[in-house]
Order: structure tokens, then C-alpha cells, then sequence
């Protein structure tokens, strides 16, 4: 692509078209899916120095937030998600046991010591396809509250749910919900049958009306196209308001699932995946999330200086394996970057 056509087609490199003034005149709503391909492939150092410069702007702390996942709910869930190790339809050859819902004082119990550790945000996870109302919801709303009483974010991943669901989580405190996209539109069918696209935006438009937070994102690595990445991005970018928190996940081949053997992510390509997320959602964090082991602690500081601004803190991912917790503080600590602090989670939990 020639320099005409990238001028024409990508934001100079303050973002928003023009000179640099507020940051909101960098938010934009209306992304085509060719401006983000023509992001993502940029030279890498441009893409780097775009990112980084809309970063600072967007969040001058430079802290690294760290959340704390726990699966509350394992196993047995009903969809067909081919990346996904709980799912039933795989249950017998990923050899992921059912676990029934944790109880309330063991989750908080957990939380306690994420919050000792450093995490600033606890996202609860139960491998549902949908809500049911009922004890186990009504649980849930307790871990809710129980984390909150804590000083930290609270954040769930329940699959879909009502309205009404969505309304009683926000009652309850909850900071976010996370849903992701995964894929692009075209690209869905071939990863999951058992719900749609739209199904995915259904529930987000659901959480925004109950005045919750969004975290989505999605992951590479499971045959898509550059075009679907970059539809992905475009989907959550042009939402109004865009997601607060924007997970970007490489796939972790399991063995037993569909996608057991897909090549890994090629490390330049999550760092690519992460500058552009950042340029096309500046004020969003960005959260290095599953398959972060896999990568090179370089590569996983070169996704710091593109733009991304947390990351999954702990030595398990649901059911994959994550990090060590002292080598993420020695990287952050490494790269120049500082741990966000208890109090700063408080002051922005309403709008992280």
C-alpha cells in the first residue's frame, strides 16, 4: 500500500484527524473495517509510536492493572466453543471434570488473596451457556458483594443473561461483565454453533443498559484471516460507549479440543493485535490474557510499550496455566511501569 492511500485511510498519529486537543476527540464510532487492516499492517515502528502516543495521552499513571481470574464453575458447559477445554461436547477427551459452583466463602477466600497478591480486579468465571435464576445465581450475586466489601473490582463471566440479570448484578456492585466477541462476524460460525454473533451482542447491549462496565475482546490464533482480526476490533471499537477493558487472547491449543493442534500465535502478530486495539479504542485497557505463557517475557513488554495497560495475574487461567506471580511483577517492575495501586482501582472502579 502505497503512502497516499494510508494517509487517506489511517488517522495521523495523534488519533483523531486534526491537532491534538481532548481526549475524547480521539474516541472514534464509526472504524471501517479497512482503516484497521491498513492500522494492524503498518511498518511495526509506526504502529508502536501511534499506539504509544495515544496511550500516554489516554493513561498518563502508566500502571499496569492486574486481574485475578478463578473459574467458581468448571466443566459441563453446553456450548461447542471449539477452543474451549470445559465444554462438554470435548469433556472426554480434554479430561476437564465437572465441578460443581464454589462456595461463596472459598471464592472470597480466593479474592482475599488475589488482593494480598496485588490484584486490583477479581473476575469470577462459571462455565454456563446462560443465567438460570436460582440459588446458584443468588450465590453469585453474594461473591459479588463479598468482593466488593473487599476494595476490589468485581467482574463475572456468566454467559448470557436477561435484563432482569443483568439489572440484579448491577445492584449488586458489579464492576464488569466480561462476553467476548472472539471472532469476527464471518469467522463465528466456524468457532461456535451453539449461539450467535449477535446472541454475544445481545448481552453486551443488555449489560450497558444496567449501567455495568464491559469487558470484551476476543482471540487469535484459530484460523482467522488479518480481515477478521480486524473486524473484531471494529465491532467493539464502533460501539457507543466502546468496552471499558479489551481482553486480547492467543489460543491455547488443548489437547482434545477442535483446535488442538493450530500453530502458535506468532509473537509480532499479538503485538500487532494489541497497538491496533489500542489506537482503535484509546481510553479502553487492553489486557494481555490467555496464552500470555506461551510468549517471551520481551514480547510480553513490547505488548506494554504498544498499549496494553493490564493483565491477568496468577498461575491459572480457568483451566490453563498462566504466569508466574513474581516474574510478572519483575517484568512490570523491568519495563519501567508501576503496579496499579488499591486506591486507584477505588477512585476508577465505576468506570474501568
Amino acid at each position: 500500500m502505497n503512502e497516499q492511500m494510508q494517509s487517506e485511510q489511517t488517522p495521523p498519529a495523534n488519533g483523531s484527524g486534526g491537532p491534538k486537543g481532548s481526549a475524547k476527540a480521539d474516541l472514534r464510532h464509526d472504524w471501517s473495517a479497512q482503516e484497521v487492516v491498513d492500522i494492524m499492517g503498518l511498518p511495526l515502528t509506526e504502529l508502536i509510536f501511534r499506539a504509544q502516543e495515544l496511550h500516554r495521552k489516554h493513561h498518563p499513571e502508566n500502571t499496569v492493572q492486574l486481574a485475578s481470574l478463578l473459574s467458581i464453575k468448571t466443566g459441563a458447559c453446553p456450548e461447542d466453543c471449539k477452543y474451549c477445554p470445559q465444554s462438554a461436547h470435548y469433556a472426554k477427551a480434554t479430561g476437564v471434570d465437572r465441578q460443581a459452583l464454589m462456595d461463596v466463602g472459598d471464592v472470597l477466600e480466593k479474592a482475599e488473596q488475589a488482593r494480598a497478591a496485588g490484584a486490583t480486579r477479581f473476575c469470577m468465571g462459571a462455565a454456563w451457556r446462560e443465567v438460570r435464576d436460582g440459588p446458584d445465581f443468588d450465590a453469585v450475586l453474594e461473591m459479588v458483594r463479598g468482593v466488593k466489601a473487599l476494595g476490589l473490582e468485581a467482574c463475572v463471566t456468566l454467559g448470557m443473561l436477561s435484563q432482569d440479570q443483568a439489572d440484579r448484578l448491577a445492584e449488586a456492585g458489579l464492576t464488569a461483565y466480561n462476553h467476548n466477541l472472539d471472532t469476527s462476524p464471518e469467522f463465528y460460525g466456524e468457532i461456535i454453533s451453539t449461539r450467535t454473533f449477535q446472541d454475544r451482542l445481545d448481552t453486551l447491549a443488555r449489560v450497558r443498559q444496567s449501567g455495568v462496565t464491559l469487558c470484551s475482546g476476543g482471540i487469535i490464533g484459530m484460523g482467522e484471516s488479518e480481515l477478521d482480526r480486524a473486524r473484531m476490533l471494529q465491532v467493539l471499537a464502533n460501539l457507543d460507549p466502546q468496552p471499558e477493558s479489551v481482553p486480547i487472547n492467543a489460543l491455547v491449543p488443548v489437547p482434545g479440543t477442535p483446535l488442538a493442534n493450530r500453530a502458535p500465535v506468532d509473537a509480532i502478530d499479538m503485538v500487532r493485535m494489541v497497538a491496533t486495539a489500542r489506537i482503535v479504542m484509546p481510553s479502553s485497557r487492553v489486557r494481555l490474557s490467555a496464552g500470555r505463557h506461551d510468549f517471551s517475557r520481551e514480547t510480553q513488554i513490547l505488548c506494554l510499550l504498544a498499549g496494553a495497560n493490564s493483565i491477568f495475574y496468577g498461575e491459572k487461567l480457568l483451566t490453563t496455566a498462566n504466569n508466574d506471580t513474581d516474574e510478572d511483577l519483575a517484568m512490570i517492575s523491568e519495563a519501567g511501569l508501576e503496579v496499579e495501586s488499591h486506591s486507584k482501582a477505588a477512585r476508577g472502579a465505576d468506570s474501568a
